[in-house]
């Protein structure tokens, strides 16, 4: 059997701000344990039997992070489908089923979020199996996990009768969407409903024969879109036109509800959470005495119930009870826990307002490197940047700032208008406005640099790049 695990990591996880922003959302944070959310997927996901390399499904602009990180777990993707824009999860899988048949036409998906826990890699193991085996007999097989509470942030399968010779799998009589409390506390006491999943097992060819028939229109564009990508090595960047094209919904909206092969597996025993808010958070991390989950610089006092997770200043909390606080560079957010599904709404504030801490974090990832703003006023801003071995940006110019680099670590290479320099520690150098100019480090340890930005225009669309290792022609 080969099972093509399909990641799928264009998600934003808008709930756990501030730590998660657009472009750097939960799937990539290490929230529990040693490796980020998408790292322990890729790796859960290798230790299926059968398991081929996975097919991971991501923004393009997330491109270098998401192969970083998986490099990282030393996992190889078969191919990394890059989306130019989110359309949800039915032409993502169309796009993986398309790849995986081209690999083999007997390939199976194992469709996985990349950003939900799963604590019990054997028993996840063990369920794979059971919904493999419904999968060849040609049922699109959902994961149904057993309800503990009337959860009103899940939506719910109900579960019909028992397949025959499939143990632990049953017909799905109907899904049920995300129910508001009295609605959740009825199917929690009915005993037949599971929270759905998110996880899928099918084999490709019944995906798209499915997909054919409910959804032709989104099929067909996201052949389109398949066909006609421009492949450089592992990435593969959907045709924007005809991807933009497919319709925005789920592959349970898509297919799901509305085909008469699907099944369930009930899940109970995986340790699954989807972290979709930091209460959830808090429910699966380690509680001291007090009922606390404190993570980083923290200190309190008569404090009970709390998630506090400090990542860079001190926190200091008295006589509180029942708060998540967390705290970022450039952001704080304090909330009582059963509010904390209300942070989309700070979110949306945000963004409505343009503010940038939405989106981005004070320190920022790039191909080569990263860079964090330390000070900023009138006309002028400071960055620490850091440049990894062996690294370099591209060669560029700008038409309304001049920099000048002060090397603090490691050693730089610099392209300044039609000369090259070497810089060691304390050493600088200044680059005028409308400049052509590169930073590389040819070293083997990190380099690290202060920039001083002047001019009468900051902003980081202001770069018009000349060359570029990374292909980021005239952008940022």
């Amino acid at each position: 059997m080969r099972i093509y695990p399909v990641i799928l990591a264009g998600g934003n996880g808008t709930r756990l701000w501030p730590l998660s922003r657009g472009s750097y959302p939960k799937q990539y944070l290490r929230l529990a344990g040693e490796h980020s959310l998408l790292q322990q997927t890729a790796l859960r996901a290798a230790q299926i039997e059968g398991a081929m390399p996975p097919i991971v499904v991501a923004n393009s602009e997330q491109r270098f992070l998401v192969t970083e990180q998986v490099h990282q777990a030393g996992i190889v993707p078969l191919a990394v489908a890059l989306e130019p824009v989110g359309r949800n999860t039915a032409p993502a899988i169309a796009v993986a089923a398309k790849m995986a048949l081209e690999d083999s036409p007997e390939a199976m998906l194992l469709v996985l979020p990349s950003d939900h826990i799963i604590a019990d890699g054997e028993a996840f193991a063990a369920v794979v199996a059971q919904a493999a085996v419904a999968a060849q007999k040609g049922h699109l097989v959902t994961f149904g996990i057993q309800p503990t509470e009337p959860h009103t942030g899940y939506g719910y399968i109900e579960r019909g009768v028992a397949l025959d010779g499939l143990d632990g799998v049953y017909a799905v009589d109907r899904f049920v969407e995300k129910p508001d409390a009295d609605t959740a506390r009825s199917l929690l006491a009915d005993g037949r409903y599971l929270w759905n999943g998110g996880m899928f097992m099918m084999k490709a060819s019944a995906c798209i024969d499915e997909l054919r028939r409910c959804e032709p229109k989104l099929l067909a564009e996201a052949e389109m879109a398949w066909w006609h990508a421009n492949r450089d090595g592992l990435f593969v960047f959907l045709d924007e036109m005809h991807f933009s094209a497919c319709p925005g919904i789920s592959i349970d909206h898509a297919v799901m509800e509305r085909t008469d092969r699907a099944a369930v597996v009930v899940a109970d025993r995986i340790g699954w959470s989807d972290i979709g808010s930091w209460s959830a958070l808090a429910d699966i991390a380690p509680a001291n005495s007090d009922g606390n989950v404190v993570t980083g610089d923290v200190l309190t006092e008569g404090v009970s119930r709390c998630y506090i997770r400090s990542e860079h200043r001190l926190i200091a909390a008295i006589g509180v009870d029942d708060l998540v606080i967390v705290e970022t560079a450039d952001a704080l957010l304090v909330a009582r826990r059963d509010r904390v599904e209300d942070v989309r709404k700070i979110v949306e504030a945000l963004n409505a307002s343009g503010r940038g801490e939405s989106v981005s974090h004070r320190r920022v990832v790039r191909p080569w490197g990263s860079f964090e703003g330390i000070d900023r006023g009138d006309r002028f801003q400071v960055k620490r940047i850091v440049v990894n071995p062996s690294a370099q940006l591209s060669l560029q110019m700008h038409h309304h700032r001049a920099e000048h680099w002060i090397v603090v670590k490691g050693t730089a290479l610099v392209t300044n208008g039609t000369q090259q320099v070497m810089l060691s520690e304390n050493q600088s150098t200044y680059i005028p406005v409308g400049t052509t100019h590169r930073l590389s480090n040819p070293g083997k340890i990190p380099l690290e640099l202060i920039e001083v930005q002047s001019g009468a225009y900051l902003g980081e669309d202001d770069i018009v790049r000349l060359e570029d290792t990374y292909g980021r022609a005239l952008s940022v």
